[in-house]
């Protein structure tokens, strides 16, 4: 086995990803690096083995005819060392990684996550915002929360809350709705042109999304929710998003009813994760949490 001191652990990984995702970006994102990092290490790969592994083009990266003949090796050596690496990690209980998504953890965890540390100490809980979908069988993350309407989620996913949505602005666009069909008087914040919710919500009061009037457009929920405090417009919110603003004041809610979409919030695990006591500890302690906000929400929502 000398011949593996000629090439990094990184590198093969990096090999193995970009094989099976196609893409720098996919593989990227999935090791948790930057495409740039990523392309160097494919870069070192191919220098360390003398040869080319892909074919560059315009669509994505094909691999090479003798990177194709061991992908599937690769892929299988890769993740048999993951769940050698994941039997050694269960007697280190002390760093909890939780993969999540950036709107959830920013507008939601990070505001209650010193409560599980206080109650933790000897954990050291480490999040990763991100919106793709990581492999937890061969990552090292712990946990994956995930936002989907989607029910097949992998190995251990437990549902942790279906999502409702309903329609917020600043308090002075609130003073002047005082029915469903008012919401139609004022610009509509759009994400990345998506209407997300809207026609569930409208539905239910006989309205539709053609009567929406424009209005500006954001790549980000979190900033259409920020353009909504700011008085730009009225924005379709979903209850971990905007509650907590609700409650400080930021935010108005003008007409109280709130529809379910049908998107719920999982708790993932791997096989060999989900045996770790931290990560029952944590699932516990985040189901106990949303329990608390939901039935605060409640009061305030219809």
């Amino acid at each position: 086995m000398q011949n593996l001191n000629a090439i990094p652990l990184s590198a093969l990984r990096a090999v193995e990803a970009i094989a099976r995702t196609g893409t720098l970006v996919r593989a990227a994102a999935e090791l948790g690096v930057t495409a740039g990092a990523l392309s160097q290490r494919l870069t070192k790969a191919e220098a360390v083995l003398g040869q080319p592994l892909f074919i560059r083009s315009a669509s994505g990266l094909k691999p090479t005819d003798s990177c194709a003949a061991v992908a599937q090796q690769l892929t299988k050596a890769i993740s048999d060392l993951s769940i050698v690496v994941s039997k050694l990690r269960q007697t280190d209980d002390a760093v909890l990684s939780v993969s999540v998504t950036p709107i959830f953890a920013s507008r939601w965890l990070i505001w209650r996550i010193r409560k599980f540390n206080e109650l933790n100490p000897a954990i050291r809980v480490r999040i990763e915002p991100t919106v793709e979908v990581v492999d937890l069988n061969r990552s090292e993350m712990d946990v994956g929360i995930r936002f989907s309407s989607n029910p097949d989620m992998g190995i251990g996913a437990t549902k942790l809350l279906d999502q409702r949505v309903f329609p917020v602005c600043s308090h002075e666009i609130a003073q002047h709705i005082k029915t469903p069909r008012d919401l139609l008087n004022h610009p509509i914040i759009r994400e990345n042109e998506r209407l997300n919710g809207w026609d569930v919500w409208l539905s239910e009061h006989d309205l539709s999304v053609t009567s929406l009037k424009p209005g500006p457009t954001y790549g980000d929920a979190s900033l259409c929710l920020d353009a909504a405090m700011t008085g730009q417009g009225i924005f379709m919110a979903w209850e971990t998003l905007a509650c907590d603003a609700l409650e400080r004041g930021q935010l108005a809610a003008p007409i109280r009813q709130r529809s379910m979409t049908g998107a719920t919030y999982w708790f993932a695990t791997s096989k060999f994760s989900a045996q770790k006591p931290s990560v029952r500890k944590f699932r516990n302690w985040l189901e106990a949490e949303l329990e608390c906000s939901v039935r605060n929400w409640r009061k305030t929502g219809a």
